[in-house]
């Protein structure tokens, strides 16, 4: 397995960043790509998952080993694939993730894409007193770099839709977010954020 790949972060996708490692570039499956954008062009080290079945080897990329710790503990689950795994993760909202299997949420797990009450609750089941340790290192400070303000706000706010689309959100639910996001001057990744918290929210 892969542990880390370090390079610069060449392009970016609503599903997917590109990362040059010495001049090899690796497709990488993110969560929430959009946290890169500060990072274009820069040196950063990407913690991956390989994921391997009969017609396709992908690799899944991660901020930190304690966010790939929580997407190795969701693909344990029934009924979790790496795409509902990684909108789980995407949501940056772990700490509410791993509160809500504690103390058996199953209506804030179903607010995620592709997750319904059964399988909310097999999470449940399955989770259940074995992720709470991954918590404290996810809280602290993740993703709290500052972000750059792109110049073209239509722009940001057009690629965080697009990536919610990646993420599995229905065209319904995103419209109910939207006026939210048109009242703000975001970048894409700020976009992203506060329209996984609007939906949190029910």
């Amino acid at each position: 397995m892969i542990e880390c790949l370090t390079g610069n972060v060449v392009h970016i996708e609503a599903d997917t960043i590109v990362l040059d490692v010495n001049k090899v570039g690796y497709l990488l499956h993110c969560g929430n790509p959009y946290r890169y954008e500060q990072d274009k062009g820069n040196e950063v080290t990407v913690y991956t998952y390989q994921h391997v079945r009969e017609d396709a080897i992908k690799l899944y990329g991660f901020s930190h080993r304690e966010e790939r710790r929580l997407f190795e503990k969701l693909l344990q689950v029934s009924g979790i694939g790496p795409k509902g795994a990684l909108a789980i993760v995407g949501s940056e909202q772990p700490k509410l993730v791993v509160e809500a299997i504690e103390q058996e949420n199953e209506t804030f797990l179903t607010k995620f894409p592709g997750v319904g009450k059964k399988t909310a609750r097999q999470i449940i089941l399955d989770l259940k007193g074995k992720v709470s340790e991954i918590v404290p290192t996810l809280a602290e400070g993740l993703f709290a770099a500052p972000l750059t303000v792109p110049t073209d706000q239509e722009s940001a706010l057009t690629e965080a839709l697009e990536a919610l689309r990646a993420l599995g959100y229905t065209e319904r639910e995103i419209k109910k977010v939207t006026p939210a996001l048109n009242a703000e001057s975001l970048t894409t990744d700020a976009y992203i954020k506060l329209a996984l918290r609007e939906m949190l929210k029910g």
